[in-house]
């Protein structure tokens, strides 16, 4: 009974501090890949609207898979942690229960011992002899009365502790699948969103502006030169044919 106990103690103790420090890490991967989708949407704001709009999708993508994942340290901080929490004051109230009859069985020890030194000593003493036979006797009867009750606890603590571990390993197998299940749906979508990312139309996108810009630097130019020509050629021509130049112009 007590090795039961102590095994309880010892393993479902590190089953819990194992799986919640498993938890802290999800909780603590979740809060860095939030910053990292926090810079994926700053960048895309620097971008071309093409790769802006996939990267927010991919973002978003990531986003959801990180929703998964906050439900899934709840879920296993409630279903899985505290179940093993619960052990811990279990196990000292059966240690407790064990320490109470041990306490008993050595009342009887002890009253066995008084009893045959009664009898080494003083052999005639009935009276005496009597008296201590009969503590041994109560003291028998309350051993086999408190192990009676400490089997039928630790029997019923042995039971529980099985329902519980297949019910712990249960749930901690079913939140990992839904999250795993969700997760790799919400990364399929990612992927896709990259893929259907156009480089040459985000590029496209980026070199039009500069080409119009050329074509309008070019046309500047060009409408500068004919200027530049005509003054030229006006310079050159008396005041009676600039007269007539310029109602021909008009």
């Amino acid at each position: 009974m007590e090795a039961t106990v102590n095994n309880a103690e010892k393993y479902l103790g590190q089953f819990c501090m194992l799986l919640a420090s498993y938890t802290r890490k999800n909780a603590r991967l979740r809060d860095k890949v939030d910053l990292l989708i926090k810079q994926i949407m700053d960048f895309a704001n620097t971008e071309n609207p093409e790769l802006r709009r996939c990267l927010k999708d991919f973002g978003e993508e990531l986003s959801k898979i990180q929703d998964y994942r906050q439900a899934e340290v709840e879920r296993l901080d409630a279903k899985v942690i505290e179940p093993l929490k619960a052990y811990g004051p279990l196990t000292k109230s059966k240690r407790a229960d064990i320490k109470k009859c041990n306490s008993v069985r050595n009342r009887e020890m002890k009253e066995l011992e008084n009893l045959q030194k009664l009898k080494q000593r003083n052999p005639s003493d009935r009276q005496g002899i009597s008296l201590a036979e009969a503590n041994v006797q109560k003291a028998s009867v309350d051993v086999n009365h408190t192990t009676h009750q400490l089997e039928e606890i630790i029997l019923k603590f042995q039971l529980q502790k099985l329902k519980d571990i297949k019910a712990i390993f249960s749930n901690f197998v079913t939140i990992e699948m839904i999250f795993h299940a969700k997760a790799l749906e919400m990364y399929t979508n990612a992927v896709q969103h990259l893929n259907n990312f156009d480089e040459e139309k985000d590029l496209e996108l980026e070199t039009t502006p500069r080409v119009l810009h050329a074509h309008f630097q070019e046309d500047e130019s060009e409408e500068e030169e004919e200027e530049e020509e005509e003054v030229e050629e006006l310079q050159d021509v008396s005041d009676d044919e600039y007269n007539l130049y310029a109602k021909v112009r008009k």
